[in-house]
């Protein structure tokens, strides 16, 4: 795996033909920061000439999260009646995989879109009224998005005639029965989790890189159960349509409590501790930087 302080190297020719020396190279840095700094513009470009284009990459993300998200609860589903206990690992190892669809396809996340947007406003390449707008926008359409691809795979056969206490109805139940301080807490270290695992990627050059450092990374918090409010969009959309609203302690209200907390906690990990916190890492005159 090659660091991915994304590296251009430029050969400079031989001034003098006669030399035997060998020719120079000239290595260019690009911290993370930059990198950072490219992305956010791309997505302010993207959010002011065609907002069409970037409500349909938000929604994107869902869709790629209902995929995971469904065949994360079906094998899980199928491990537990085949080998008990191996079900947790089942779903964290495949949820995994959302993650790197969304990022090898663009897609427009929220949670991710909270280190963006912190990053940007904190070093004044974006307003906070814009942030505001883009994650608003983005967490938006990543809903629509969730709540369709949730009904849609609730038609399909796998998830047409599942058993009253499968994993995915106990898993939902549970989620939905968490006491505030839980949910703000495993909101936050669940966002610290995925912006750990983007950073990581932009800083990797080979594709098989990002993508095994993406899936053990994402690992953590799929298996630990911690919540992330756009992946709880399509996971609670396609339980509650597969179970036809019957599983226990969902409704308005509890989803409703477990969404608007895990917000709150998400933008603390994500925006707050990594996008603040490595922008002031890297706010600094040394040579000490990401």
């Amino acid at each position: 795996m090659k660091s991915n302080l994304t590296m251009e190297i430029d050969e400079e020719a031989m001034e003098n033909s006669k030399s035997n020396a060998p020719s120079q190279t000239v290595v260019k840095y690009f911290p993370l920061m930059s990198q950072l700094d490219k992305s956010i513009k791309k997505k302010k470009e993207l959010l002011d000439n065609s907002f069409p284009r970037y409500a349909v990459r938000s929604m994107f993300a869902c869709l790629f999260l209902a995929l995971g998200t469904a065949i994360a609860f079906y094998i899980a589903i199928r491990t537990q009646e085949a080998i008990p206990g191996l079900e947790k690992m089942s779903y964290a190892f495949m949820f995994s995989w959302s993650l790197v669809m969304i990022l090898f396809m663009n897609a427009e996340l929220g949670t991710s879109n909270m280190l963006y947007m912190t990053v940007g406003v904190y070093r004044k390449k974006i307003s906070v009224s814009f942030a505001a707008k883009l994650l608003f926008t983005c967490i938006l359409f990543n809903l629509i998005g969730g709540v369709l691809c949730g009904y849609l795979l609730s038609l399909t056969a796998p998830f047409s005639h599942l058993e009253a206490g499968n994993y995915m109805f106990t898993g939902i139940a549970s989620k939905l029965a968490k006491p505030t301080v839980q949910i703000l807490v495993e909101g936050m270290f669940a966002n610290i989790v995925v912006n750990t695992a983007v950073l990581v990627s932009m800083r990797m050059k080979d594709d098989a890189g990002k993508v095994m450092a993406i899936i053990f990374i994402i690992f953590i918090f799929a298996f630990l159960g911690y919540e992330h409010v756009i992946a709880n969009f399509p996971a609670f959309s396609l339980a509650y349509f597969a179970s036809h609203g019957t599983i226990e302690g969902m409704n308005a209200a509890s989803v409703l409590h477990n969404l608007f907390f895990t917000l709150i906690g998400n933008f603390i990990g994500g925006g707050l501790v990594m996008g603040l916190g490595y922008a002031w890492l890297n706010k600094t005159e040394t040579s000490y930087v990401d």
